[in-house]
């Protein structure tokens, strides 16, 4: 069975939505249990709720050496995002994501470079898509949604805005050398991928987890970690 860790955000750490509950939560099953039940993968999980790429690297960086063969790196859905609440108080004036896209970019080559260094192998992630009606209405909550409209031009904006995140993932990869996951093309290959995302149309839902866990199946033998 490979040994695989992992860095990376909510995605990776099969975080979603309970609508029971009313909160978030870990998603069970989720692909990892489902990767492990069968001796596919076993991940050493290092991926945090609300993660960006910089404090992952940073994290990295500080942590001890990994067993696992190859490291994953799974970043770019909370790098993107906004100060939604600063938009919506005032949508004439510019607005910086977490981490801009040049820095995000900056922060994948120096992530890869850094695992290479300790010997590993790396495997950038491209993050899954949107859906960009239900997580405008989930980010826009207690706002003013046509002020946030406003500063967007059109609700799939944020679908364009998130994928110049995947591109850099994909750029990163092609410039560095870098085996790829394409988590993102394994969403839209899907019927009715939105069917695989919670209501806030950006986490993966228990639907979704299935289909992250066979996507890792296909992809293995292509990535040549055995």
């Amino acid at each position: 069975m490979i040994k695989l860790a992992l860095w990376g955000d909510s995605i990776g750490r099969a975080v979603g939505f309970d609508e029971g509950r009313g909160r978030y939560a870990v998603i069970k099953p989720n692909y990892q249990e489902m990767l492990l039940e069968d001796q596919t993968v076993d991940i050493l999980n290092h991926a945090r709720f609300g993660a960006t790429l910089s404090e992952g690297l940073a994290d990295f960086a500080d942590s001890p050496d990994t067993p696992a063969q190859a490291v994953a790196i799974q970043f770019g859905g909370n790098d993107c995002n906004m100060d939604w609440a600063a938009v919506s108080e005032d949508p004439s004036r510019p607005h910086s994501p977490k981490v801009p896209i040049e820095a995000f970019e900056k922060g994948l080559h120096q992530f890869v470079r850094l695992v290479r260094q300790r010997g590993k192998t790396p495997i950038l992630v491209s993050p899954p898509p949107l859906e960009a009606q239900r997580f405008f209405a989930w980010v826009s909550k207690g706002l003013d949604p046509q002020v946030i409209l406003r500063f967007l031009g059109d609700v799939q904006h944020i679908y364009r805005w998130q994928e110049r995140y995947a591109t850099a993932v994909y750029r990163t990869a092609r410039l560095t050398r870098c085996r790829l996951f394409d988590l993102r093309d394994a969403f839209l290959a899907a019927d009715d991928f939105p069917d695989c995302l919670c209501v806030d149309g950006m986490h993966p839902n228990g639907k979704g987890q299935q289909l992250i866990a066979q996507a890792v199946r296909q992809a293995l033998p292509g990535l040549r970690l055995s």
